[in-house]
């Protein structure tokens, strides 16, 4: 097996249920930076995510306020509740993952952050994430980026391009040998796939539970 990573630190964009190579990235960082200076990118994982259904791999994603998409810091985006994706999300995770080991367990961590609606997408994604990193049992310092980072510094790992769903190359988990397989309720049918990595952490934390942090090292 190839050396897990030491980074210095991590520089990430926000996200939202963020993929399991994410926080393979902060488990291995001394700290981490959440770029909050940055432009709304559309077609990322700052508002999707990406589960396995009974149809195979679906993405989940947060519509944002329409004039708002463009040229807008990440940190003014606000969310826009009026489609129902709040409804839909909420029924996806559930059926994905009623049948799991451990869903019920987290969704009543999970469930009610959404269910509260925040008004701006950076802030859903920072509850979010301050969840899961309790859950996960993770204690890396995180904070906000206090401008635009155009260098991390040669001690950070970039995940800010490297981490994204249009992200051509391997990913984190792949580079480092940590693709390990687990159960997935849906994937395990035959015929079809013996494991899909790299999902929504929620795969991960429904499947493994407590044993979620120690997998991530």
């Amino acid at each position: 097996m190839i050396p897990s990573p030491h980074f210095g630190g991590a520089l990430l964009t926000t996200a939202y249920m963020p993929p399991v190579e994410y926080f393979f990235a902060i488990a291995h960082s001394g700290k981490v930076l959440i770029e909050q200076h940055e432009s709304y990118q559309k077609q990322s994982w700052r508002n999707r995510c990406r589960i396995f259904a009974t149809a195979g791999p679906e993405d989940l994603s947060i519509p944002v306020v329409k004039e708002e998409r463009h040229s807008r810091p990440i940190r003014d985006i606000r969310i826009d509740y009026s489609e129902p994706w709040l409804q839909h999300h909420i029924r996806a995770f559930a059926a994905a993952y009623r049948s799991s080991a451990f869903y019920d367990y987290y969704a009543d961590d999970l469930i009610p952050i959404l269910e509260s609606r925040p008004v701006f997408l950076f802030d859903l994604n920072m509850v979010l994430l301050e969840k899961l990193l309790a859950l996960l049992g993770l204690g890396t310092q995180v904070a906000l980026t206090e401008g635009f980072a155009a260098s991390p510094g040669p001690d950070f790992f970039d995940g800010r391009q490297r981490i994204q769903p249009k992200y051509k190359g391997e990913s984190l988990l792949a580079e480092y040998g940590r693709e390990q397989a687990y159960y997935q309720v849906f994937v395990n049918r035959e015929p079809g796939p013996l494991f899909v990595p790299n999902l929504s952490v929620i795969d991960l934390l429904s499947a493994e539970g407590p044993d979620s942090g120690r997998w991530l090292l």
